[in-house]
């Protein structure tokens, strides 16, 4: 990887954008020493400019950023930055330094799952998913198998809301069957990218 540092009296400019995500959760400025101590440690660290001094995104709060890949622009003057963010990036408190919630590819799916996670912990009883996980996995993967067929039959026929209906009790049943296996969505579609760009 070449960069030049010449453009910009020795920094250049560095976009974090979340690994998962892929929000652009800051902007900071990187000197040589800064690149090779993110290298080095594995967290994202810029060259404060009104510090005069490294410092390393997190070492007050603990939010670190956790380097996953660097990439450099076409000028060989930029830096895009992939990283997993331990908490919120900005000082405000908020998700990114731009106010933006960093949510999941799918945020009302990240919210189901959330929902689907706290039935399985609290189990009240009036709660379908709850009793689906008092049956245990074997009745979680029957509820996935039937609905898996339901939606091949509802595909051959022309009622898209009857499919779509059943698109959703699988994806639903899915979800549960997840989180029985405590995998997370966001681990699947991790799956997905990775075959992607192969």
């Amino acid at each position: 990887m070449t960069i030049d540092f010449s453009k910009g009296d020795g920094l250049v400019p560095a976009v974090v954008q979340d690994a998962t995500t892929l929000k652009v959760l800051m902007l900071g400025y990187m000197n040589k020493e800064a690149l090779a101590a993110t290298r080095d440690s594995g967290k994202v660290t810029f060259f404060s400019r009104s510090k005069k001094r490294l410092w390393t995104k997190g070492e007050t709060s603990g939010n670190f950023l956790a380097v996953k890949d660097i990439k450099v622009d076409c000028d060989n003057d930029t830096l895009l930055i992939m990283a997993n963010p331990a908490g919120p990036v900005c000082h405000t408190g908020s998700d990114t330094c731009f106010n933006e919630a960093n949510q999941g590819k799918a945020p009302f799916l990240d919210y189901l799952a959330g929902i689907i996670a706290s039935r399985r912990h609290d189990s009240p009883e009036e709660s379908y998913t709850s009793q689906l996980f008092q049956k245990g996995i074997n009745k979680i993967a029957q509820k996935v198998g039937e609905e898996a067929v339901e939606i091949v039959i509802e595909a051959k026929d022309n009622n898209d809301d009857l499919f779509k209906g059943e698109a959703a009790d699988l994806l639903f049943h899915f979800l549960v069957l997840l989180e029985a296996k405590q995998i997370t969505l966001d681990e699947v579609i991790a799956v997905l990218q990775e075959r992607h760009q192969k």
